[in-house]
Formats: structure tokens, C-alpha cells, sequence
């Protein structure tokens, strides 16, 4: 039976899945580490445990979770892009790493220093208001915002995240003048909405969902392309009125540059492999964490939309670095 040893060490957690003799190690006997950008105990902590555990028992290898949080995430991939590129050090990038280096100067490129792995997985994001809000639509709450031009809020985390781009790019095409207000994270964010210190929110299902089924947040619409698992009568942004409008949330893995062919690919199967197991799909989409495997070459092709679709976005509506 496979052990699951934590240790904290200052800002670190380190997860160690703990193998049986005989089962084969990586390449020297080393472990894996797959760095986060964010504090452990949250979804994405939780994505990679549930994929480690996996791959632990079907490939022998031991994974360990390491937690880089802060500077939206460009602490934990600076890391990884100075890691010796042996296939023992892998970062879980996401859409916030590529909008970072965008707006500052950073010692990494989204591209160029990383060998794409795998896209892992999306969370959709939900626009929700309290459960005493007036507004029980999002055409509500535009209308509302319409006629009292920055009156009402709308929080997220941020400033300059995926959450307040895709804020900023709605306000633009609704036409309502809705303060953002930003917070460093989603509790904080809940609390505001739920305090009612903030007339609206947009937040992930992991982290409003409890608050939706007890009735004390009511959602809105969903800024994901398509309807939502745990709520499927929840129009998307697109549906109201908005059509292509899509914000997702979307984590991925990458090692660092000129990483060896043949280590990549062993990783891009084992993780593939472990995304489209029956029972891992399970474990996260019920967290709202969509598991879409598109490894190699079909991920290197996203990050560059992604950077050309952000840089676009951040030049449009004129975003700048707080």
C-alpha cells in the first residue's frame, strides 16, 4: 500500500508518494518535481496529487508537489525555466503565467524556455452575485449597471488575471460601467460577495460551488464556451446576448527547454494516460476541473494562440501593470 508523506518547510510543501521496492524510478532514482504557482490545499494541489497517485501505481514513478506561490505565478515558472532539463522538474503553467509575462519583465518566455507537455485541464469560470441580489440574471445586472454607471461592482482575483481580462473584455461588450474590484485570492473574493461588500463575483466552481447549492450566492451565467456539469441550466456568457465569448481558467504542465525528445515523450503518455483514466475523471471533474488532454505539439499550438489572444486583449482595453 502506497504512503503519502507531507512535509512543510517554510513557503514548501512537499508530497511525496512513497513507491514499493520494485517498482521502477526515474531516470538517476530521482522523483519528479512538478511545481505550482499557487499555496497548497487548494484545486490545482489537488489535480496533481490526484494525477501523481496514478501514475505512481501504473508507472512506478514517484511525484513530488512543490509549491512556488506569488507574482502571478512567475516565481514558480522562473524556477522551472532554470531546472536542468532532465525531465525531473515540470511546472504547471496556466493562461496567468502567459498574461505575467506580457505585462512586466520576466526571465522566462511562455514558449521558447519550456517544452510543452500537456494541457490538463479547464475550470470554467461562473459570474455569481449574493443570494439577496435583486438581479437573477446577467441581463439584470447589465441593465442594472447601464443605468447607474459605476455604482455596481464586480470583483475577482487580480488585478491583470485571466478573471479580470475576461471582466474588463465583458464590460467592453455589454456596455456597463461595473467597477472591478480586485482581491488576492478566492476566499477573500467569496467573502466580499457574500458580505455584500460587492455586488457581483467571478469565481470558480471550487470556489463558490458550496455557497451556490446552500443559496447564499446565486450564479449568473458561465464565461466557459459551453454549459457547465454541476449546473446545467446556467446560461453561458455567449447565450446571453455575447456570442464567442468564452474566459476559461486552464492549467497544463511543461518542462523546461530542450528537455530530451524521449523524456517528453514518456511524460506526455504517462500524464495523457493518467487524464484519461475513468476514475481520475471522476476525482476532478468533481472539483469542476475538466480533464482535456492535448499533449505535444497540440499544446505548444494553444500557448501560442494564447499569447497572441492575450496580447491582443491586454493592448485593446488597455491594461497596464498595477
Amino acid at each position: 500500500m502506497h504512503k503519502l508523506i507531507v512535509l512543510a518547510l517554510g513557503t514548501f510543501v512537499w508530497a511525496s508518494l512513497v513507491l514499493p521496492a520494485g517498482h521502477a524510478r526515474s531516470e538517476g532514482g530521482r522523483p519528479i518535481r512538478v511545481i505550482i504557482s499557487v499555496p497548497p490545499g487548494g484545486s490545482i494541489d489537488h489535480m496533481v496529487r490526484v494525477l501523481a497517485d496514478h501514475i505512481s501505481i501504473t508507472k512506478g514513478q514517484s511525484i513530488i508537489i512543490e509549491s512556488r506561490p506569488g507574482a502571478g505565478g512567475v516565481i514558480a515558472a522562473e524556477a522551472v525555466a532554470r531546472a536542468a532539463p532532465d525531465g525531473s522538474t515540470l511546472l504547471v503553467n496556466n493562461n496567468g503565467m502567459i498574461i505575467s509575462a506580457i505585462l512586466r519583465k520576466v526571465n522566462y518566455d511562455p514558449r521558447a524556455s519550456f517544452e510543452p507537455i500537456c494541457y490538463l485541464v479547464t475550470t470554467p469560470q461562473i459570474i455569481a452575485v449574493n443570494g439577496a441580489s435583486p438581479y437573477r440574471t446577467l441581463a439584470e445586472l447589465v441593465t442594472a449597471a447601464r443605468e447607474k454607471p459605476g455604482e455596481l461592482s464586480i470583483a475577482s482575483v487580480g488585478p491583470n488575471t485571466t478573471q479580470h481580462i475576461g471582466i474588463e473584455r465583458f464590460k467592453r461588450l455589454a456596455g456597463a460601467n461595473l467597477t472591478y474590484v480586485p482581491y488576492p485570492g478566492g476566499a477573500p473574493t467569496v467573502s466580499a460577495l457574500l458580505g455584500a461588500h460587492v455586488n457581483s463575483a467571478v469565481l470558480n466552481w471550487s470556489e463558490i460551488g458550496e455557497q451556490l447549492i446552500a443559496g447564499k450566492a446565486r450564479a449568473l451565467a458561465t464565461m466557459a464556451l459551453k454549459r457547465i456539469e454541476p449546473l446545467p441550466d446556467l446560461p453561458t456568457v455567449a447565450e446571453s446576448g455575447y456570442p464567442d465569448f468564452e474566459t476559461d481558467v486552464w492549467f497544463g504542465l511543461v518542462a523546461p527547454a530542450k528537455t530530451p525528445k524521449e523524456t517528453v515523450a514518456q511524460l506526455i503518455d504517462a500524464f495523457r494516460a493518467a487524464l484519461l483514466a475513468p476514475e481520475v475523471k471522476a476525482k476532478l471533474t468533481a472539483q469542476a476541473l475538466y480533464p482535456s488532454p492535448k499533449c505535444g505539439a497540440e499544446f505548444d499550438a494553444h500557448i501560442a494562440r494564447q499569447a497572441d489572444l492575450y496580447g491582443r486583449l491586454i493592448r485593446e482595453l488597455n491594461i497596464k501593470t498595477e
